[in-house]
């Protein structure tokens, strides 16, 4: 019983819609391909009308067959046969071609919406969601989605042929058609019954798939970290397990595709059939049909069977389509942590920030801030020192508005930052993490990322500023230099100096520097130190300072204990007051200092 019932949780944003909702919103992606589907409908409608017009030919041929027609008039029906035929093709052909279109535009439209709505969501949105079952809603969900509009218009197709079919079979035998008619809902109640049983197994299986695609981008991100630990069966190991899941989900959604359709052709064909033939039988007997008649009975019996029991199981394998434009739209309408009251355009910054009383917190069990304050003055610079999880980082990413803070007020020029247009806003803002990201693509692209007009001769004569651009000319290439994915192609000291040069091209009015901990050679760090010299001058700086030269360099140094403000001052002022930042720096800075490492120095030799 586990196989059939075990499942997967939904995420944290999902919804639920109906049927109907989602119809209304895949109905309005098509609108705009009002022209393409009327040429579909068109096409739908002939394709169907040539299609019942064949057996119907047919039946007249045997019939003058039977009554000693001449040749001339078989060879004309022949003809007509023929025509039939060939149009019924011609009419698909172009159905099919213009659906092709119409829909693929469709899923380039939803797929580009899905997109920019993960460009839209807030930090947060990523710290609760892997990445992999985000790309898996965006690529592997629409791709689905486009598959079940297909189906919904061989669907017309199908009905367009069900509706010629039993006029048809009406005109030939009332009675007949009545015992054939008697069994569709049958057919059709057989299919709603699994309905929600496929729409169920449909959602289990798109979520396991990206399940699967998010323990693969994991791995995949993490391989140098597993072969350093030689985890490489491990990780192994974890995607097995997931890919077998994946493989009973998979199954039991097969199953119930492939149980639903055999028990609906076993109900008509069979039963329904069955019947038919022997009833039908005893009109022929009794001359109420005449021999063609009854062979185009049993021909359009076939074709109403097939068509009727393809609509009544779409509607289990439609469930595949709607679960995948759910997990789209769900992710198109998941709700934004970061509001903004107001869309106010900003000019130049002047760069002071000010925290009033304010509240933060990542999760309601996780507070971080408090009834914070603290008042950033124009063009200074400050630096942020604490243990981990004092809050450093927290601040940074508020004035950046990644995050939304739950109480208080947070002001930029003496404007609340919950009224400003964010996209205005953010071009003031410099911002360098802890491990810088480069974008695949040449050095100078990504010095360009920030500023996309910039000129190649102002890129140049930018990164000449840092230490006279002799880091440049230690690339292989230069600033045409290839970075590699994340910029695994360059060094870390070389990614940092890219991340300030970025930053010093576009000019921001506040910087905000998550300064590295990685190891990097003299050179570098003084190359380094000089870029962000170049950065900090004459603007607002928040630094997270893990470097002593940043810290003594800064106009004031805040220090953090638990999202509390417990000291302030300069470097000199504060080692006096022997308080928590004499702490800190003995503890972590001391061995930086010009002193310690002479002293270090002399007792070695």
């Amino acid at each position: 019983m586990g196989f059939i019932m075990d499942g997967l949780e939904a995420e944290s944003y999902d919804r639920s819609y109906t049927d109907g909702e989602l119809i209304r919103r895949i109905w309005a992606f098509f609108r705009l391909q009002y022209r393409r589907m009327t040429i579909v409908g068109i096409t739908v409608f002939l394709a169907a009308l040539f299609d019942i017009a064949l057996p119907l030919f047919l039946s007249r041929s045997i019939d003058l067959l039977a009554e000693g027609a001449k040749i001339g008039t078989i060879v004309l029906l022949v003809g007509v046969i023929s025509f039939s035929g060939v149009s019924s093709w011609v009419s698909n052909y172009i159905r099919r071609r213009t659906s092709a279109r119409a829909v693929n535009d469709v899923v380039l439209a939803l797929r580009e919406r899905a997109f920019k709505a993960v460009t839209e969501r807030d930090l947060s949105f990523y710290d609760e969601n892997p990445t992999g079952k985000i790309v898996s809603r965006v690529t592997s969900d629409t791709q689905d989605f486009a598959n079940v509009v297909q189906l919904s218009i061989d669907l017309m197709s199908q009905v367009m042929l069900v509706l010629f079919m039993t006029i048809v079979l009406f005109i030939i035998d009332p009675i007949l058609s009545l015992l054939v008619v008697s069994f569709a809902p049958l057919v059709v109640i057989i299919a709603l019954a699994f309905r929600r049983f496929a729409r169920w197994t449909t959602q289990q299986s798109r979520r396991i798939l990206a399940e699967v695609n998010s323990n693969i981008q994991e791995s995949i991100s993490g391989i140098s970290v597993a072969k350093a630990y030689r985890q490489e069966q491990a990780i192994y190991d974890t995607f097995s397990n997931v890919n077998r899941r994946a493989f009973r989900i998979n199954l039991r959604t097969e199953f119930t595709f492939s149980s639903i359709f055999p028990l609906l052709n076993f109900t008509a064909s069979v039963i329904g059939t069955t019947s038919v033939v022997y009833f039908g039988a005893t009109r022929v007997a009794d001359a109420h049909l005449t021999p063609g008649q009854w062979y185009l009975f049993i021909l359009g019996l076939e074709q109403f069977w097939f068509p009727l029991t393809s609509i009544a199981s779409f509607w289990s394998q439609f469930q595949s389509g709607l679960s995948a434009s759910e997990r789209v739209f769900a992710l198109i309408d998941a709700e934004p942590k970061v509001v903004q009251t107001d869309n106010q355009p900003v000019s130049r910054l002047q760069g002071e920030i000010e925290f009033k009383n304010v509240d933060f917190r990542y999760t309601a069990e996780e507070t971080v801030l408090e009834g914070f304050n603290l008042k950033i003055k124009q063009g200074e610079t400050i630096a942020l020192v604490g243990h981990t999880g004092a809050g450093k980082s927290s601040l940074g990413k508020l004035i950046a508005r990644f995050y939304e803070f739950q109480d208080g007020q947070l002001f930029i020029d003496g404007h609340d930052i919950r009224t400003f247009d964010l996209t205005d806003y953010r071009r003031n803002l410099g911002i360098v993490n802890q491990s810088p990201f480069l974008f695949s693509g040449t050095v100078r692209e990504n010095i360009r990322y920030g500023k996309p007009e910039a000129t190649d001769a102002e890129i140049e004569a930018m990164t000449a500023q840092i230490a006279g651009g002799e880091w440049v000319e230690t690339l292989p290439n230069g600033l045409d230099t290839e970075v590699g994915e994340r910029g695994t192609g360059i060094s870390m000291g070389q990614r940092q100096l890219v991340a300030l040069s970025r930053v010093l091209l576009e000019d921001p009015s506040i910087f905000i520097l998550d300064e590295a901990t990685a190891s990097v050679d003299p050179l570098t760090e003084a190359q380094i130190q000089e870029g962000l010299d170049l950065v900090l001058h004459h603007r607002t700086s928040i630094v997270i300072a893990h470097r002593l030269s940043t810290i003594r360099n800064a106009d004031r140094i805040i220090v953090l204990r638990q999202g509390e403000i417990i000291e302030e001052g300069n470097h000199d002022s504060l080692l006096e007051s022997g308080g928590h930042y004499a702490e800190l720096y003995n503890t972590y800075f001391r061995h930086q200092s010009l002193e310690y490492i002479e002293k270090a120095y002399a007792l070695a030799n």
